[in-house]
């Protein structure tokens, strides 16, 4: 949102400079962005044409001595074909940026003759397009003085950064309320418009939206017999240029005028190119409409158009229609001032790519109080700009504005900013807003204005008052003790989200974050892609559903390094998944992905690592060991998991598994990939990955009462012992593990799987699996008499779980 600083000051009666004026917008939640204040045109200035001489070597040129007002007249070589004794304009010498060429000026020899600077065009200072002449200044214009402030150049731009919730603040009205309220100046409240109106406004207005009335809550329309339409004048040519707007003519620069003055939108139609009656509707299927911005729209039923017996005159809320736009022979105007539904003019906006600065404020929400009251103030700037006698307005759909009352405590401001503000001064700032407050006592009734849509509830009310009271005022306060470093602040799950990050960061991984929304085809790859979690305004084609897996991100960021040559990568994220659009079908996931040779580097006597080599893909038993870790991590007890081969679909069916704890909760998956699933989403090379669903896992049990500090370690020694078993080869190296972990859980604390071998000596059918299993003594010293007790039972226990026996 830009304004000027004589614009603002139309509205705020105010002593206070610039640099004041920009510190309490920011300080009242209007951030200021940028400020120009115009310092390029200040090195130019008046200056004379005395005299206009042939150039000698070129036919289009002449050689001028201007008079400057400072010294001696200076000779400056021109090409405008205005050049002549006599003319007064703009100067520019030497060192002086010129920005409509974006040249600085030095002293310089054209066809042989010196010049000392430069006679400017408009287009050359970019205050117009016109750059047939150099700028002609009426005879009285001051010699030597500033160019700049004689044409209103200096005039500085603020430029604000408005947040979506302040449309009263897309008008420079409503941003001088706001300066006004909080104690920087007075607010100007103009008169009503006072006009004699002649007769009836012939083109009546139909609203035939069939049954859908928000979509258009009210429809004013006013006809202007007789007006004279030519350009705007110069003042109000030169706010529109500073903010960015091109002028066009006096009837379109006083629509585009008031949205920026008083934030009402309008438009102007040509009553001459109007045929019938204007109807409100919904466009049909395929109906096409060529825009002011000469651009043709293909237009939808969800879509609000303007229509005549010709067709579509205008999209309503959003752009006006080529064929009735109003130029130097108009005659006749039709102004229209609307109220339209925000949510469809920012479907139908974004849709068509279309931005305006009418659809930036309806939105936003414009003050239906004031549709009228903006068509009355349009209509007396067209009179005193271009003449005309008004018709009576009609109006249509409007039913009055009903305010929001809000039940108000003040003790609301102490309890949520820790501001010390009296009743009396929240009330006079709630009253400075334009708010109406009723009743006594702490707790009152707060009328909400009509330009105000954003405030719904007591917080908002609360907002407002500490704004204008000063958020500066806030103390700086410490969070609140929890009377312990213990003290529990995160639920279980954020624990078990951050231990699961940990745990696979720990074993080399990097955390990725991906996007939430995965293209239709990999979702339903991935066991999505119902009606229910397609996006119904996606953000791209490819950005369509909510993504039931973590992991069709994840791979696709693999094969991104990949082609970026990084092949070797290791991915993991903790993160949302979606099973349908209810609460309960959002999921916590921890999923991870490895690429080519990215395995676990220093893991010890990992049978797997040593069979590798290090330098092997990754396979199935990676992706087992970063699941496992990921359970480990949030606190399971690891004797209680199962793994149970075959996976979803979009694993590998041979190469894969599910883990499980009991025969019921399903904790998560691991494997490698399906080549179907990696073809279909265009990814290749060696892949491994898992997914854990961290808030299926049961809560913790517990306890009663702590027997043992949190860090219990023990100060014996810990031993290892090796062991060999000769099994059937269709008995897996978990039941090995878990029957040893069960001959003694409080000595044995880790039981690992080192070796896996096949051959011969071993008989046929037959594997042997070595395993290594740590023994740590708690109470004591374990003497060798313990040591063969429990080896007796290690022995014992996977003998008579697996069937296999002792490898001698």
């Amino acid at each position: 949102m830009k304004f000027t600083l004589s614009w603002l000051k139309d509205h705020l009666d105010t002593d206070a400079s610039l640099d004041e004026i920009c510190a309490k917008l920011t300080a009242i939640g209007l951030e200021v962005e940028d400020v120009d204040d115009k310092a390029a045109f200040k090195p130019f200035v008046i200056a004379k044409v005395v005299s206009a001489e042939q150039h000698p070597n070129a036919d289009k040129l002449r050689v001028l001595m201007v008079d400057t007002g400072k010294g001696d007249p200076i000779q400056v070589v021109c090409g405008a074909p205005n050049a002549r004794a006599g003319l007064i304009g703009a100067f520019a010498a030497p060192g002086t940026y010129v920005p409509g060429i974006d040249v600085t000026l030095a002293i310089g020899t054209i066809r042989g003759v010196e010049s000392r600077g430069m006679m400017c065009s408009e287009k050359e200072l970019e205050i117009s397009d016109n750059h047939d002449g150099i700028i002609e200044l009426s005879a009285d214009a001051p010699v030597g003085t500033s160019y700049a402030s004689y044409a209103g150049l200096d005039d500085p731009v603020i430029e604000i950064n408005l947040t979506p919730n302040r449309p009263d603040c897309t008008s420079i009205f409503g941003i001088a309320r706001d300066l006004a309220a909080s104690g920087l100046g007075t607010l100007k409240t103009p008169k009503a418009p006072s006009f004699k109106v002649e007769g009836e406004t012939p083109v009546k207005v139909k609203l035939e939206l069939g049954g859908d009335d928000h979509l258009c809550p009210g429809f004013a329309l006013r006809l202007v017999r007789g007006v004279k339409n030519g350009p705007s004048p110069r003042w109000m040519q030169q706010r529109l240029i500073a903010i960015g707007l091109r002028p066009i003519n006096a009837l379109v620069d006083i629509t585009n005028y008031m949205t920026f003055d008083q934030g009402r939108p309008l438009h102007v139609f040509d009553a001459a190119k109007v045929k019938g009656d204007l109807v409100v509707r919904r466009a049909a299927e395929g109906e096409k409409v060529l825009a002011l911005d000469t651009r043709e729209y293909t237009l939808n039923p969800a879509n609000v158009v303007i229509s005549d017996d010709n067709g579509v005159e205008s999209i309503g809320g959003i752009m006006g229609g080529e064929h009735s736009g109003c130029d130097e022979n108009t005659v006749d105007v039709l102004i229209e001032s609307a109220l339209w539904d925000p949510m469809n003019i920012a479907k139908t906006g974004r849709a068509h790519g279309i931005i305006t600065d009418a659809r930036y404020r309806f939105e936003r929400g414009v003050d239906p109080e004031y549709m009228v009251t903006g068509l009355e103030r349009a209509t007396k700037l067209v009179l005193e700009l271009c003449g005309g006698t008004p018709a009576k307005t009609d109006v249509v759909g409007y039913k009055g504005y009903d305010a929001k009352i809000v039940d108000f405590p003040f003790a609301e401001v102490k309890r949520l900013t820790g501001l010390d503000v009296t009743s009396q001064e929240s009330v006079d700032i709630l009253t400075r807003l334009g708010f109406t407050v009723t009743g006594s006592g702490e707790r009152v009734s707060v009328a909400v204005p009509s330009w105000r849509p954003d405030v719904d509830g007591k917080a908002d009310l609360v907002e407002e008052v500490m704004r204008i009271h000063g958020v500066d005022n806030i103390r700086p306060a410490p969070l609140e003790s929890h009377g312990s470093v213990n003290g529990r602040i995160l639920t279980t799950l954020q624990i078990r989200s951050r231990l699961a990050k940990r745990a696979l960061a720990a074993r080399g991984m990097l955390e990725a974050v991906t996007w939430s929304f995965i293209p239709k085809a990999h979702a339903e790859l991935f066991g999505g892609g119902a009606p229910s979690l397609a996006l119904s305004n996606p953000i791209a084609a490819d950005m369509s559903d909510m993504r039931p897996s973590l992991l069709p991100g994840l791979l696709a960021a693999a094969q991104r390094n990949a082609d970026k040559g990084y092949g070797d990568v290791a991915l993991f994220e903790v993160s949302g998944t979606y099973e349908n659009d209810r609460p309960e079908g959002q999921r916590r996931v921890a999923g991870g992905v490895r690429r080519g040779t990215a395995t676990l580097a220093g893991s010890g006597r990992l049978w797997s690592n040593a069979a590798k080599g290090g330098g092997k893909p990754v396979d199935v038993y990676d992706a087992k060991a970063d699941a496992l870790a990921v359970i480990e991590a949030c606190g399971l007890p690891m004797g209680n998991v199962q793994i149970e081969p075959g996976a979803p679909a979009w694993y590998h069916p041979g190469r894969s598994g599910t883990i499980k704890m009991g025969p019921k909760i399903v904790l998560g998956y691991f494997g490698e990939f399906h080549p179907k699933a990696l073809g279909a989403l265009d990814v290749s090379g060696a892949l491994a990955g898992f997914e854990i669903f961290v808030d299926a896992m049961p809560d913790p049990k517990k306890k009663a009462t702590r027997t043992k500090p949190a860090l219990d370690l023990s100060s014996l020694q810990a031993v290892k012992r090796d062991f060999a078993f000769v099994v059937d080869k269709t008995v897996e190296a978990g039941a090995i593990v878990r029957a040893a972990t069960g001959a003694d859980r409080k000595l044995i604390s880790a039981v690992n799987v080192f070796d896996v071998f096949e051959g011969a000596s071993v008989g046929e059918g037959k594997k042997s699996i070595a395993i290594e299993v740590v023994i740590q003594p708690t109470d004591k010293t374990l003497t060798d008499e313990d040591f063969e007790a429990l080896t007796g039972k290690i022995v014992g226990n996977v003998v008579k779980t697996t069937g296999g026996t002792l490898r001698a």
